[in-house]
């Protein structure tokens, strides 16, 4: 296994998109409470830590956990909205920090569009300036996009202005847009799109990638609107390598351990020849609909053998004896996992606690609320309720959850 884990350094944030499914709560991290989420990570083995908020580049001593973290050997990833990265200054500070990869977010190269997403105007442009200076700084790339309602029908209009602009960037992931939590579960109306919406718009633009050698991952979407690059499914590739995933949420959910990665099926699902392999339709909050499941009659062993010979990922390990289709099958092969939610399972009393709540940060989620209160009035994007939950007690340690998702 190589697995990778996240830390969300900050719940604030610079932009007020209307899909955030991880908005600001009255949780702080400082450096030492983020030094012993680091050091679980490598006592667990894992490969590499995801470093993420919030905008992570927000925290003052985001270079000095990166640093820590690379000096204990783990692959150090930083996942933002690209405002500060375009600061050629601080590209170079988190190279020189050890951030091997940097996730640049951008939804879509249409400026009206990424305005209306981020709900803040100039951030295309910002966002593109930071593709530039954190390749001069000598950081590799990712572009990040989250599939919504806005973007759906020109995700391949997005390649094809990267491929010609910004050649540097090799590699591009996709997330299906979450409508369970934070300002995505109100505004599911205006941001979540119909599986139907992407479907084609997708796959012309997997393809673009795949022809020009470059490399890409889909997350949150079913292997029914993979086409032929159902290898690409993120949950596709943990569910074959037999892959976990912690994050440590800066929030009352505070550590999930995800071990398994089956969602919501429909119910021709059971015929599906992908249905082992297969992550399903990530969705708590009811804002698809499973009808347009369907189940695909195509051999996935073919699958299974792409993902195990795809050495592509720096993360990707083993011996060649161990990525063979027979070993895979020897390991990992059996009946599908029972449709609907995960169960809870007992506390780990392995994981530490994640952040606190302080005074401090008590004020700052204050200021936030009332900041993004007058940003929602002004946009029309739904504020989402004040569930924080934040005990009356200052410097409040916050107790360990622990739950299998």
């Amino acid at each position: 296994m190589a697995n990778i884990g996240y830390i969300q350094v900050v719940r604030h944030c610079n932009h007020f998109c209307g899909f955030c499914s991880n908005p600001t709560t009255p949780y702080t991290h400082d450096f030492a409470s983020m030094r012993v989420l680091v050091d679980d990570f490598v006592a667990r083995g894992y490969f590499g830590v995801i470093l993420t908020g919030g905008e992570p580049t927000l925290h003052p001593e985001l270079p000095d956990i990166a640093a820590y973290a690379s000096g204990r050997g783990l692959h150090v990833r930083v996942i933002t909205n690209g405002h500060r990265l375009a600061d050629p200054a601080f590209a170079r500070a988190l190279h020189e920090a050890g951030v091997s990869l940097v996730h640049v977010s951008i939804y879509s190269v249409r400026p009206e569009v990424e305005a209306r997403l981020r709900g803040a105007e100039g951030t295309l442009e910002r966002a593109l300036g930071a593709l530039e200076a954190a390749h001069d700084a000598g950081l590799e790339l990712n572009v990040n996009c989250v599939i919504n309602r806005l973007n759906a029908s020109h995700l391949d209009h997005n390649i094809r202005y990267f491929l010609r602009h910004h050649p540097h960037v090799r590699h591009f992931v996709w997330n299906n847009l979450d409508p369970s939590m934070g300002r995505a579960e109100v505004n599911q109306g205006q941001f979540t799109p119909r599986l139907a919406d992407f479907e084609l718009s997708l796959h012309r633009a997997m393809r673009l990638l795949h022809r020009s050698g470059r490399t890409f991952r889909v997350e949150k979407v079913p292997l029914c609107y993979m086409a032929d690059f159902a290898w690409a499914s993120t949950e596709t590739r943990k569910i074959v390598k037999g892959e976990e995933r912690i994050v440590h949420f800066l929030d009352d959910k505070q550590t999930v351990r995800q071990t398994a990665w089956g969602h919501r099926y429909a119910e021709g699902c059971g015929v599906c020849s992908f249905r082992s392999i297969c992550g399903g339709l990530f969705d708590r909050g009811d804002g698809y609909d499973p009808a347009e499941l369907a189940p695909v009659f195509v051999d996935p062993r073919g699958v299974v053998e792409a993902i195990l010979g795809d050495r592509s990922d720096p993360s990707e390990s083993g011996e060649s004896g161990e990525r063979t289709l027979a070993a895979w099958e020897a390991r990992f092969a059996g009946p599908p996992a029972p449709a609907g939610p995960s169960p809870v399972v007992p506390r780990d009393e392995g994981l530490v606690p994640v952040g606190r709540i302080t005074e401090r940060g008590r004020r700052l989620y204050a200021s936030k609320r009332r900041l993004e209160a007058a940003k929602s009035r002004r946009s029309g994007v739904e504020q989402e309720p004040d569930r924080s939950g934040a005990p009356p007690e200052s410097d409040h340690q916050v107790n360990q959850v622990t739950k299998v998702t």
